[in-house]
């Protein structure tokens, strides 16, 4: 019988070394719109390679095992100090199992005490709903693609953007232009049009939570993000940055209320190795009873 911490720990091996479907059938697909002999055709073998290592071997996709960021959304009367608890445990130990490296240091003296916890790490987003069902998601959030990820107040006069969907289409892609050869591409975007400066980040963050081949809710949006992806495909950066027809995998863009003097464009950056798995758990055992991805 699994206990919560058993499951929180399988979640944390399965995140860190096994790439999604939906991403992995994205890389799949660009490889095959590369050009055969070049470095952007080399480049996706590389990482198609690297998959399939780290599945085989249940070891992290990245050496950067990156920021660990958990969604919960829990029924109503969910002891989530308890939760939290379990879940600090489940990072110590699959840190010390290796699917995560000792990654995670004290911003102040830079020490690093091997746990991957600490202030703030792992950092947890609870949810109350009033469902029954306890489902559990962790996504790792690389220091590299992290790195490049902007924030653009609009209007922003230099770029030409005004308040509307055509300023936010530019300053989107004014920080794919920014982010070139940087990041680990080629990368999914995500974005929040609106809220304010840390709900907005925070905001763009949960459109990683979604699957790369669902469709936009808000037809306005779901036009931008495929328009988003062409365009940044168009512009040649590639893979790493070495040229070629793939810089984007993906684009989700979600909006937020924001006050009427403030409007924010919150961009997001995911590299290739898009770790992001979920579990539905039974409340009661703590067993996985089924998988999100």
């Amino acid at each position: 019988m699994h206990s919560l911490l058993d499951s929180l720990i399988e979640i944390i091996r399965r995140t860190s070394a096994e790439i999604p479907d939906d991403v992995h059938r994205a890389i799949l697909g660009s490889l095959e719109n590369e050009k055969k002999g070049t470095i952007a055709e080399s480049a996706l073998k590389i990482i198609d390679r690297n998959i399939d290592l780290a599945k085989r071997k249940s070891q992290p996709l990245c050496q950067d095992t990156g920021s660990v960021l958990f969604y919960i959304d829990c029924p109503v009367g969910l002891d989530q100090v308890a939760f939290e608890e379990t879940a600090r445990e489940a990072v110590k130990q699959a840190t010390k199992k290796g699917y995560l490296r000792q990654n995670s240091v004290d911003s102040l003296t830079g020490k690093n005490d091997g746990t991957n916890c600490g202030p703030g790490a792992p950092n947890l987003h609870f949810h109350q709903h009033h469902s029954a069902d306890l489902n559990v998601r962790l996504m790792l959030k690389g220091g590299g693609c992290e790195n490049v990820g902007a924030q653009y107040s609009l209007p922003e006069e230099a770029l030409g953007a005004n308040r509307d969907l055509a300023g936010c289409r530019r300053v989107i892609l004014d920080a794919v232009l920014q982010a070139q050869g940087k990041g680990c591409g080629p990368g999914i975007l995500g974005v929040c049009i609106g809220g304010d400066r840390a709900s907005g980040y925070a905001f763009s963050k949960t459109q990683f939570l979604r699957r790369l081949d669902d469709i936009n809710p808000v037809a306005e949006l779901a036009a931008l993000e495929q328009e988003i992806i062409k365009t940044a495909n168009d512009l040649g950066i590639g893979p790493m940055g070495f040229g070629g027809n793939t810089t984007l995998l993906g684009c989700k863009i979600g909006a937020a209320n924001r006050v009427p003097a403030s409007y924010f464009v919150s961009v997001s950056y995911m590299c290739w190795a898009f770790r992001r798995q979920g579990a539905k758990i039974d409340p009661q055992s703590g067993a996985v009873t089924s998988w999100l991805y």
